[in-house]
């Protein structure tokens, strides 16, 4: 009989100094990243502001007549809101914006796809969107009121303006930065035009154009802020702008609230479909 014999291999321990060295390895690496994300950390600018602001009014550093204590404008606000005034101009300013917004991102990115995939769309498309970009967008507002009126018309489509030109810039961009490689690949695999839109150019447009998106609704309140205060017989501009003939800086401070609120409101909405949507990534703020 032939006798078996087994061995068994261990595994020798590391020694200390290697794994000293693998953990100063790894907090070395851990110090490099921003950490993990806080809850509600946008927050903590605006509610500092706003602590220095009661702070200064309840010292009486802050003229009342010039920037009223904050329990003042929330009282004027309450009471706007109660008559019915805040919440007519509110509607009013809302319909606005989302009528040119709606305008500005469809034409945002149909004119980006036109021009980023097609060479031809590019010298059509590219050139002239560049020009409006250099020109002042709010300046075209005298011609736009002989073209369209002074009504309604004119300032949806200011702020189309103002919305399509980041969310083409930036989508556009992405679309020209995408690796040639992955084309290549697509004809190699067969894809068909469609997929290949579908598959690689939406997934490598999407970073870019949410960038834009935000832009864009950002730039749509600040359009909005100006134009309301021509020839509007409504909306929150209008409201601050009748303020100022009367001098009544609560209600102007309770419009600029309302628009800083709709901003913020508005951008964490779109960041939180950017999560959302763009999941698969691993970048520094996820």
């Amino acid at each position: 009989m032939t006798a078996v014999t087994t061995t068994t291999t261990t595994t020798a321990p590391a020694p200390p100094a290697a794994v000293e060295e693998e953990e100063h390895q790894v907090r070395r690496r851990r110090r490099l990243s921003p950490g993990r994300r806080l809850p509600a950390t946008r927050l903590a600018g605006p509610l500092l502001v706003l602590l220095l602001w009661a702070a200064a009014s309840a010292a009486g550093r802050l003229d009342p007549g010039a920037i009223p204590a904050p329990w003042t404008v929330v009282e004027t606000g309450v009471r706007l809101w109660t008559d019915g005034t805040l919440a007519n101009d509110v509607l009013t300013s809302l319909r606005r914006a989302g009528a040119g917004f709606a305008i500005g991102l469809t034409g945002g990115i149909v004119l980006a796809l036109a021009s980023g995939l097609s060479r031809t769309g590019e010298a059509l498309i590219d050139g002239s969107v560049q020009l409006n970009r250099a020109v002042p967008t709010l300046g075209l507002i005298p011609l736009f009121i002989l073209w369209l009126g002074i009504g309604e018309t004119f300032k949806i489509a200011i702020i189309a303006i103002v919305v399509y030109i980041p969310i083409y810039l930036n989508t556009h961009s992405a679309l020209s930065g995408i690796d040639h490689r992955f084309v290549e690949l697509a004809e190699v695999q067969g894809l068909s035009r469609f997929a290949f839109v579908r598959q690689v150019v939406v997934p490598g447009a999407l970073p870019g154009f949410f960038v834009g998106l935000r832009l864009g609704v950002t730039g749509s309140w600040l359009g909005l802020v100006v134009l309301e205060q021509i020839n509007a017989t409504s909306g929150l501009g209008y409201m601050m702008f009748q303020a100022q003939n009367y001098g009544q800086t609560d209600v102007i401070l309770v419009g600029l609230v309302v628009y800083g609120l709709f901003g913020l409101v508005s951008d964490t909405a779109v960041r939180a479909i950017e999560r959302r949507v763009l999941s698969w990534r691993r970048t520094l703020s996820s």
